[in-house]
């Protein structure tokens, strides 16, 4: 990664270069059960390539997403569904709940989180306040790949102006 040197207030500081997240891996078993299911819920195939017995790799991207996953053989070390804590980040839960489950994912019911010293309990609906980042909808694919739709205001991933609420 390159940096650049600016001043500031008399202190050079190094600028950090702008950079992307554009693929996650995520280990499965079975490529082509992974294949049907992504494709299923409509994500665009983007490749996939396979030079030998050894290794294949399938790159699915969601609609509307800068970022992709990748699954195949021998793309990573990790065991299948081991990949936990994703999230598609969306402006209306209700509506990608309701279409996840229409394209046969399993999805649970939306919930918020409650932090009751110090511990996270899950609470039937969404979050009270409505903020955004605090509602979710869990589903995990064939593999026990496990993510979530997380509801944004705004839609958008790297945070919600209006709230000032980072992604993390």
């Amino acid at each position: 990664m390159s940096t650049r040197q600016q001043e500031h207030g008399g202190a050079a500081s190094a600028v950090q270069e702008p950079t992307t997240l554009e693929v996650i891996a995520i280990p499965v078993a079975d490529v082509d059960r992974a294949l049907g299911f992504y494709e299923g819920l409509g994500w665009r195939l983007d490749a996939d390539y396979e030079p030998g017995p050894r290794f294949r790799i399938v790159q699915m991207t969601p609609p509307g997403s800068a970022c992709s996953i990748q699954l195949g053989r021998g793309v990573t070390p990790a065991a299948p569904g081991s990949a936990q804590g994703t999230y598609l980040v969306v402006s209306d839960l209700e509506q990608a709940r309701a279409d996840l489950i229409s394209r046969g994912a399993e999805v649970s019911g939306i919930y918020h989180n409650v932090y009751d010293s110090g511990e996270q309990k899950r609470v039937v609906g969404p979050a009270p306040d409505g903020r955004s980042y605090a509602s979710f909808a869990s589903f995990t694919d064939p593999e026990a790949t496990g993510g979530s739709c997380r509801r944004s205001r705004s839609g958008n991933p790297g945070g919600d102006p209006e709230s000032g609420a980072r992604s993390t």
